[in-house]
């Protein structure tokens, strides 16, 4: 594929010493670099028809600014700066060349981060999985839950992945929404669908228990007004109440550190509406930057077979029998294994679910954890 036809090449530059961010990334500047054996593609959005936003075109480049400032994190970086992507004619081309290029860079296992834009282009984002013969799970993090009937299509988003066809969809998993916010219905959708939606309230309260939900996803889409509008007053829809920027900053390590994560969009920053320094594009440039300091830092869980991980085996004395719990000495995080029903059709997905040590402990009192059950209604 020749990227060049769908990007334009970004004229941010503004720091060029050693050890910045900017010097340690290739960058479409006057000529699009390399891909080949890159391991993270950067994409700015600049497409808004989908929100209430009449924005900059170059909230991306806003972003850029603050990233490119920042020192380089750990690892060897293998990441490349695709540059602004070019909008279609239509909103819904952009949709399918988002799909198209997105699908590619998968393939080459280059992991695609799309930062700016509205809420909705997680649209392209999910379509890119159409082709990969494997069954998905969305991570959405937002303070409302974007599954109404609307002429907007940043308020019906959600809804059209769950009717796409073909339905590749497994899980979906919504975190930090406000309850004042939310339409009961949907809710209940989502209970009834065995999909799972944690109140801001519940998220706060303990970040660490909500890791293995970001650790059991594929995708992730994070719209910054689930931050709060003191750390985010460029986000559009930002409300007094929300995440910290710290708390986005924790979820965005744990989502880097998932080693099925594979693709990541940041949406929803409008320039127009940041603050004079740039509050809102610092904010998402270290999104970023915890996103890569996770993803340098994977710790390579897939082989459960192999002597890195302990088994435990607790007898339930009901259906199911027993639950088999692994927990990798290397990263010292747990996972508890699902009968698969379909584990000889289209669709082969792992039946290893990431959990806490808090759902060992429940099922050794005999109680039958609650993400063991979801897992296994969806199967």
């Amino acid at each position: 594929m020749d990227l060049k036809l769908f990007f334009d090449p970004t004229e941010v530059d503004v720091d060029q010493s050693p050890a910045s961010f900017q010097s340690s990334i290739y960058i479409n500047k006057h000529k699009m670099p390399d891909h080949e054996g890159m391991d993270i593609a950067l994409i700015g959005m600049c497409e808004f028809r989908g929100g209430d936003v009449n924005s900059n075109n170059k909230s991306a480049d806003e972003v850029r600014k603050q990233m490119y400032k920042l020192k380089k994190g750990y690892g060897d970086y293998g990441i490349i700066d695709l540059g602004n992507f070019r909008n279609g004619p239509k909103l819904e081309d952009t949709y399918l060349r988002l799909k198209e290029v997105c699908s590619y860079l998968m393939e080459k296992n280059i992991l695609p981060i799309l930062f700016g834009g509205s809420h909705d282009l997680d649209l392209g984002q999910y379509y890119a999985y159409e082709g990969s013969d494997k069954l998905v799970s969305v991570l959405n993090i937002d303070n409302e839950i974007d599954l109404e009937e609307d002429q907007n299509p940043a308020k019906e988003h959600i809804g059209k992945v769950f009717k796409h066809n073909p339905n590749y969809l497994f899980g979906y998993y919504h975190l930090a929404y406000q309850s004042y916010l939310t339409n009961q219905k949907s809710i209940e959708l989502l209970e009834k669908l065995s999909f799972e939606a944690v109140r801001l309230g519940v998220v706060k309260e303990n970040i660490k228990d909500i890791e293995p939900i970001v650790r059991d996803a594929d995708m992730m889409s994070f719209d910054l007004s689930a931050l709060q509008a003191f750390y985010a007053p460029g986000a559009q829809n930002s409300k007094v109440y929300g995440l910290t920027g710290e708390e986005a900053c924790q979820l965005s390590w744990y989502a880097g550190q998932n080693e099925k994560m594979s693709s990541v969009g940041l949406y929803n920053y409008d320039a127009n509406k940041d603050s004079e320094d740039r509050k809102t594009a610092f904010v998402m440039a270290t999104m970023i930057w915890y996103f890569i300091e996770g993803y340098y830092h994977r710790k390579g869980d897939k082989n459960f077979k192999s002597n890195d991980y302990l088994m435990y085996e607790v007898h339930l004395g009901g259906e199911p029998e027993t639950i088999r719990f692994y927990k990798s000495k290397l990263s010292e995080r747990w996972w508890m294994e699902v009968p698969n029903p379909d584990a000889d059709g289209l669709f082969n997905r792992n039946s290893m679910v990431a959990c806490n040590y808090s759902d060992y402990d429940m099922a050794l009192k005999g109680e039958l954890p609650d993400r063991w059950m979801n897992f296994y209604n969806r199967s």
